[in-house]
């Protein structure tokens, strides 16, 4: 072939992404846990012969580039020992290439002829694979052993047969076993679509087929030049943090340099905290993906999900810090760091480009697990709950939604209450909790649980000390809250992440507070009418209106009073610049 007609490569472009979508779709129709099912904590993609991702579902970008890892390991170990029908296991972060325990990989290679001709790829967190705690999240484990079953990169069926012996293995390490070889047949049926999908491409476009496979990956990687292109070059710096560990929590730092050269980004976490003995530790995996998908958010162009467009950039972590941890650091919990890194690269990239730039959002998901025996089984309840963007330059931060770096759910109340010893007491948004600025940050969530039980929990929090920043001007989003409320009337403030578990007693009510998101610009230069159609939809209050915004506004008639508004904007700047 001379050339490549870029009509045909669109359309097998859209074919491959249209077979990780049905692969995402089979995933959700037939998982049987919630977290898969409902919280859609998972991601498709397929690969290459070479193992490079050429198309992704549209699930958890922030998982992005944890297939090119895994797949990196399966071709070194298994290269030459693959054959039709064999699927591959793992979830071990430490030379496989994952991310955490709970989240498993199924791969399958996929051969035509004889030759092989990609791969099917899915990762899923499972609702438990063991260790200390129902969820296997636990933050105060301080080695992997700790955390649950490990399993290295293995097959799960060879030639077609499946591996008893290790399905019996995961179901003799779970205390969801039901559930967990359920979500794990949910993978292996989506890729036995994927499969179908995939050879359904390669005999019709036949032996062109490889060659737009390469045109895919230098078309992505143009278009991510071009968009660094249009950056200025130099050297951006930004640091975050986590609030910390415990009941008296020393704050841990995240530090991003990076460099912009012509078409190239280089991010260098040089000055991030080490490692931690509890299991906020986040390997390198999901660091890169981060990256990547703060990166992508400056593009406005319709770049492909394929490797192509990951070569411009490069990611680096010194090994041994919180980014890059060593063996056998604990890293159940790693998930709240991979989006503080987001919040890290797009603070440096906003002193770039802010028109691009994204407030802080409420911080990644906000973990709460529980578990114990009811009506005579196990049951685990894994929270993973998000809902808040900060503000951009054009627009105000969405509230009810999931984290940018994120594609998830918030688990549906009623199949809470129908499955566990658990009601859904209050759900909703809290007033005045957007960061203000010309734009605001979108309202943080509440959500209160009552425990119809005796029951084990523990929680993984963040952005409390450190809440959602502003972008251009734009305030910080308001704080966290984790907060125990017992039958006998008492409160008791919950650390953001505890080193140890806790029992809630029958009838206890625990309320989790999510974090507003960041504002963008001056307060004072949103408009009026924004700010009073905020009070009228109870986002602001009519004080939050005047302190926050210098907005006047009458609490019966719900109307601005243009002098007095003025009046407070003219005598608040000038006490301001004094």
């Amino acid at each position: 072939m001379s050339r490549v007609d870029p009509i045909t490569l669109e359309v097998i472009r859209n074919g491959l992404s249209s077979i990780a979508d049905e692969m995402a779709l089979i995933i959700m129709r037939s998982a049987y846990s919630p977290v898969v099912r409902d919280i859609m904590d998972y991601s498709t993609g397929l690969c290459d012969p070479q193992g490079r991702i050429i198309a992704q579902g549209l699930t958890l970008p922030i998982q992005l580039c944890s297939f090119p890892r895994v797949m990196r390991f399966l071709k070194e170990r298994f290269g030459d020992d693959m054959a039709p029908g064999d699927i591959f296991i793992t979830n071990d972060p430490y030379g496989s290439g994952g991310q955490h325990l709970p989240d498993v990989y199924v791969l399958k290679p996929i051969f035509n002829d004889g030759a092989l001709a990609g791969y099917a790829c899915t990762v899923a967190h499972h609702t438990d694979l063991g260790g200390i705690v129902p969820g296997s999240v636990a933050i105060y484990a301080t080695e992997i052993q700790q955390e649950g079953l490990r399993i290295p990169l293995a097959k799960l069926h060879e030639a077609g047969r499946p591996n008893r012996t290790l399905l019996g293995l995961i179901e003799a390490n779970t205390r969801q076993p039901v559930e967990v070889l359920g979500d794990l047949r949910a993978q292996i049926a989506a890729c036995a679509t994927a499969e179908k999908g995939l050879l359904a491409l390669v005999d019709r476009y036949g032996i062109d087929f490889p060659v737009y496979v390469e045109a895919l990956h230098d078309h992505a990687e143009a278009m991510m030049r071009e968009t660094i292109r249009e950056l200025p070059n130099g050297v951006y710096v930004a640091e975050d943090y986590l609030d910390g560990l415990g009941d008296n929590p020393t704050p841990i730092r995240i530090c991003a340099t990076v460099t912009i050269a012509d078409d190239t980004i280089d991010i260098d976490f040089t000055g991030t905290s080490a490692q931690v003995a509890a299991s906020i530790n986040c390997p390198i995996s999901l660091p890169e993906s981060a990256a990547f998908t703060a990166i992508r958010c400056l593009s406005r162009r319709d770049i492909p999900n394929c490797d192509g467009y990951l070569k411009p950039i490069t990611v680096r972590a010194p090994e041994g810090s919180l980014l890059n941890p060593l063996f056998p650091a604990a890293c159940g919990a790693r998930g709240v760091v991979g989006y503080r890194v987001f919040d890290t690269i797009m603070q440096a990239l906003a002193k770039v480009v802010p028109e691009r730039a994204i407030g802080g959002s409420e911080g990644g998901p906000f973990l709460m697990a529980a578990g114990g025996t009811y009506q005579g089984r196990q049951f685990v309840l894994n929270e993973m709950l998000v809902g808040t963007w900060g503000a951009r330059a054009d627009r105000d931060g969405i509230e009810g939604i999931s984290n940018p770096a994120a594609n998830i759910s918030n688990q549906p109340v009623e199949m809470i209450e129908a499955e566990m010893p658990v009601e859904i007491v209050r759900y909703g948004f809290v007033t005045d909790s957007g960061g203000a600025g010309r734009n605001r940050g979108g309202l943080a969530f509440i959500r209160e649980f009552r425990f119809r039980q005796d029951t084990l929990f523990n929680l993984r929090g963040d952005r409390r000390d450190h809440p959602p920043f502003g972008i251009d001007g734009g305030r910080f989003g308001a704080p966290s809250a984790h907060i125990l409320l017992a039958t006998d009337g008492s409160q008791r403030m919950l650390p953001a992440m505890p080193m140890h578990a806790f029992t809630a007693h029958a009838g206890d009510i625990f309320r989790l507070v999510g974090a507003g998101g960041g504002g963008f610009g001056e307060a004072f230069e949103r408009e009026p009418a924004r700010v009073l159609a905020d009070v009228i939809e109870e986002k602001v209050s009519v004080e939050g209106a005047a302190r926050d915004y210098g907005v006047v506004i009458d609490p019966i008639s719900l109307t601005v009073d243009p002098s007095a508004t003025l009046a407070l904007r003219t005598d608040s700047l000038g006490r301001h610049a004094e």
